[in-house]
């Protein structure tokens, strides 16, 4: 069997590495493979990147054999330790049966559910996934946008974004995404985008943009906080059933939200708005952000004080206009 790549976090939850941190990973994560044939300007494994072989964003993967893997990961979910396994495969020639092989081995092992994030060109892809045991299957978009992914990723979003809807279409609560905030779009597209996605069924992962040494876009700067935490709002408050038609922009950034101030404020109130967001019970710990700094996503709940920081980060709820009951800049 291959050599199965964990997340630091997972590999202590596993039982095969010490890790001080105050907060472990809920879901395991899994990376297959390296070098990727893509050449993502952000991304340590891309085909181009000069970053170190066992990074991906700014966490570590230390490798083990891919069965005693399997079977860490299976006691780590029966002891309640794991709820769910994410695998991310590199694209190489390899990819497509590496994914059925691992897929394989998490799913003889337990019934742990299981997010794939894989090359896939079809529906049909998708479906043998599902078939063969995987609980869902992610289709990365990352760009907000189809001129921010030429930049990016040197692709075809349209395409991407046309299989993504297929796949949410023929296998619906199955699909997901994942966004980057802080490629280069405006708050508004970012914000169109993930209302598309959720309209069709798909699930969103919120990232950050991280530079990391080695990679083509090492020197450009992470998101704002301000920035994050408006498109996290906006994200939550769709998920909550609002329209996009409350948000309000002014060049392109988020400046107003055009509802009773005492729904936004019973909304945001317990900070579950700036958690680490996708999957159920993913909570990737620091995946984005360095443990005492910037906290992108929290991967655990708030308390009272953080939440309430997290509202004035967004720098959207400064001025509290009573007379007209929304919030505005």
């Amino acid at each position: 069997m291959s050599m199965w790549k964990l997340s630091a976090g997972t590999a202590c939850v596993a039982g095969k590495k010490q890790l001080k941190t105050d907060v472990l990973p809920t879901t395991a994560y899994i990376m297959l493979g390296e070098k990727c044939l893509n050449n993502c300007r952000f991304c340590a494994q891309s085909r181009d990147s000069g970053a170190r072989a066992n990074m991906l964003s700014r966490v570590t993967w230390p490798e083990i054999p891919g069965q005693e893997a399997a079977e860490a990961i299976h006691a780590a979910f029966q002891a309640g330790r794991l709820k769910r396994a994410c695998l991310q495969v590199v694209r190489n020639p390899q990819s497509w049966q590496e994914s059925l092989d691992a897929l394989a081995s998490l799913t003889s092992e337990s019934s742990i559910p299981v997010c794939i994030s894989s090359t896939i060109d079809s529906v049909e892809q998708a479906r043998e996934l599902i078939e063969r045991g995987a609980e869902r299957i992610c289709i990365a978009l990352d760009a907000a946008t189809p001129k921010i992914f030429r930049q990016v990723k040197d692709g075809d979003w349209t395409r991407r974004w046309e299989l993504l809807n297929r796949c949410a279409r023929e296998l619906p609560g199955r699909a997901s995404t994942h966004l980057m905030v802080g490629l280069g779009e405006t708050e508004a597209e970012m914000v169109s985008t993930i209302a598309d996605c959720l309209v069709q069924g798909i699930t969103v992962g919120l990232f950050a943009f991280t530079p990391i040494r080695g990679t083509a876009w090492f020197d450009r700067q992470p998101p704002s906080i301000g920035q994050y935490r408006r498109v996290q709002i906006a994200h939550f408050l769709l998920k909550k059933g609002c329209s996009r038609t409350v948000f309000q922009y002014c060049d392109g950034n988020l400046t107003g939200i055009n509802l009773p101030s005492e729904q936004i404020e019973s909304l945001l109130a317990d900070g579950a708005a700036f958690e680490t967001s996708g999957c159920p019970d993913c909570n990737r710990p620091y995946y984005n952000e360095r443990p005492g700094g910037v906290m992108y996503n929290y991967p655990r709940p708030l308390n009272r004080t953080e939440a309430e920081q997290a509202i004035v980060e967004s720098e959207i709820f400064a001025v509290k206009t009573k007379s007209v009951e929304r919030y505005c800049l």
